[in-house]
């Protein structure tokens, strides 16, 4: 899969297709000599969750931001290089045309915000899916995908 986001319709959609990606801090790399934050993670496959034939899976992707002035993080430890994460959602807010703030939300209140001369955008999956035992399940949840359980580990795999 390969989505391009320049706008607000886009970005939702992006944010659809990253909930509940795992994270490790160390996958999170802010250049900004380039105005570029890349996110790497392992994100769940809701397009084979939500089949008539479900199927849960996972899959190497890169979440990338250009145009960036600035990156700040709010209840997450940047030293802490071995802690995952988990992305909720992703939101883009217009402030001065087509400048504006990107959040990305972590379960735990965690959240990084970037500030954009304009949103530029691109989800990529990087390699092969792997299955996994579990569908991601949020407790506000009113109607979960069948075989739907509370997250457990979510610690993705080594290598």
């Amino acid at each position: 899969m390969k989505l391009i986001a320049f706008d607000h319709d886009d970005i939702e959609v992006v944010s659809t297709h990253v909930q509940d990606s795992v994270v490790k801090i160390s996958d999170i790399v802010w250049r900004p000599a380039e105005n570029r934050f890349v996110l790497a993670m392992n994100r769940f496959d809701w397009e084979s969750a939500n089949c008539s034939d479900p199927c849960f899976r996972r899959r190497r992707s890169a979440l990338r931001f250009d145009r960036v002035m600035s990156c700040k993080c709010r209840d997450m430890s940047p030293v802490d290089k071995e802690a995952v994460l988990n992305l909720l959602a992703v939101e883009f807010t217009e402030t001065t045309a087509p400048g504006g703030v990107v959040t990305l939300f972590f379960s735990g209140g965690g959240a990084l915000r970037l500030e954009v001369e304009c949103l530029e955008c691109e989800l990529a999956d990087l390699g092969p899916a792997w299955t996994t035992g579990a569908c991601p399940c949020h407790p506000d949840d009113a109607i979960l995908p069948q075989g739907a359980v509370p997250p457990r580990d979510t610690t993705p795999p080594r290598g």
